[in-house]
């Protein structure tokens, strides 16, 4: 069986290395890995395949930066390409981004079947086009793999029921095996100069923040209002942005301790060890919870909604008092549900897809 799975980005690069590595202990399961390139900074790229020891992929086609429209359209015609070439069994796909809704869309033109890990997600907010890529590969998908029974129940409810499976999330993985090397092998707090539970992270890039100058000045302000020392890891896009909007001054700031992208061992360390986290990230969101750290979300809505029935997630939006507040009454709930399965995600998918478990 030959399987043919899509990446492109950072959160897609930490499930993928959990499931490869399950793929491997299948002789009759071969894996071909196409990076499109989506994330190509090296911060967000090279440096995960190398500490996930993540396989080096079969295809790199560096489509960059670009529109949705221009970026999912070059990456269509490559994908398509590949695919003719290796007449894959099985199209893989990870999550919600542009690179996702190429995938899907390439294998399901060529009548190749899909498999959506992390599928089901909704955050009911169309605006976002996550959402529209995650609605639109669910429905191209043979294989759904739901990270929850959330996620089972919104695809019930949009009449796809063949095919799911709650399989817990794979980022559990991920985190249960390498959070032990991180602060085994990271050294950044020490570069920082900090100290476990002393300062908060923040990490802001999506679209809905950056791309509205008004919610990106806000933010940034309430950050210096805050008064605490943060952790700003700044994603290229919202450099960019802040350098576009005018708006540098706001991160110059003693408490804001502003850096470049973070590996996956630094990440997973200044995660793990902050008072709280303010994101306005899917996937951190979900890091947070794994890790057993508040956190506050800088949107309107989230995807993850069993993180906010369990008090671990609150969410704020961009507005100033809002996020004030929810910093000033931060609390480690006592309830630790678990909500994302027990870390065995990847051998279950594996299992399903080698047709060893239905």
């Amino acid at each position: 069986m030959k399987i043919l799975t899509v990446i492109g980005a950072r959160p897609q690069f930490i499930k993928a290395c959990m499931l490869s590595k399950a793929f491997k202990s299948k002789p009759n399961i071969k894996e071909i890995i196409v990076h499109t390139g989506q994330h190509y900074d090296d911060n967000m790229s090279t440096v995960f395949f190398e500490q996930l020891k993540l396989p080096k992929p079969n295809y790199y086609l560096g489509v960059g930066s670009d529109t949705h429209g221009k970026q999912t359209a070059k990456m269509l015609t490559e994908l398509e390409r590949v695919m003719i070439t290796e007449k894959p069994d099985i199209v893989l796909v990870y999550g919600d981004t542009n690179s996702t809704l190429a995938g899907s869309l390439a294998a399901a033109k060529l009548h190749i079947p899909v498999a959506h890990v992390e599928a089901g997600l909704r955050s009911f907010n169309k605006k976002m086009p996550e959402e529209i890529n995650r609605i639109l590969t669910d429905h191209l998908s043979t294989w759904l793999f739901c990270p929850s029974q959330t996620a089972v129940e919104n695809l019930k409810r949009e009449g796809i029921q063949s095919g799911v499976y709650q399989t817990g999330d794979i980022m559990y993985d991920s985190v249960l095996y390498y959070k032990p090397f991180a602060l085994q092998h990271s050294n950044i707090l020490s570069r920082l100069n900090l100290s476990a539970k002393t300062y908060y992270l923040a990490t802001i890039h999506r679209a809905e923040n950056t791309d509205d100058p008004q919610k990106l000045k806000a933010l940034l302000e309430t950050l210096q209002k805050m008064n605490e020392v943060l952790v700003f890891p700044m994603h290229p896009r919202t450099k960019h942005k802040i350098q576009q909007w005018g708006l540098t001054n706001l991160t110059l700031s003693p408490n804001i301790k502003i850096v470049e992208p973070l590996n996956y061992f630094d990440m997973l360390t200044v995660e793990s060890q902050a008072k709280a986290i303010l994101t306005d990230s899917g996937g951190v969101q979900k890091e947070a919870y794994m890790l057993g750290v508040p956190c506050i979300t800088l949107r309107e809505e989230t995807e993850w909604v069993e993180t906010v029935s369990a008090g671990w997630n609150q969410v704020t939006g961009a507005n100033t008092q809002c996020i004030l507040e929810a910093v000033a009454t931060i609390n480690v709930p006592k309830n630790y549900p678990a909500l994302f399965g027990d870390g065995q995600s990847s051998k279950q998918i594996c299992e399903i897809l080698a047709g060893l478990r239905k």
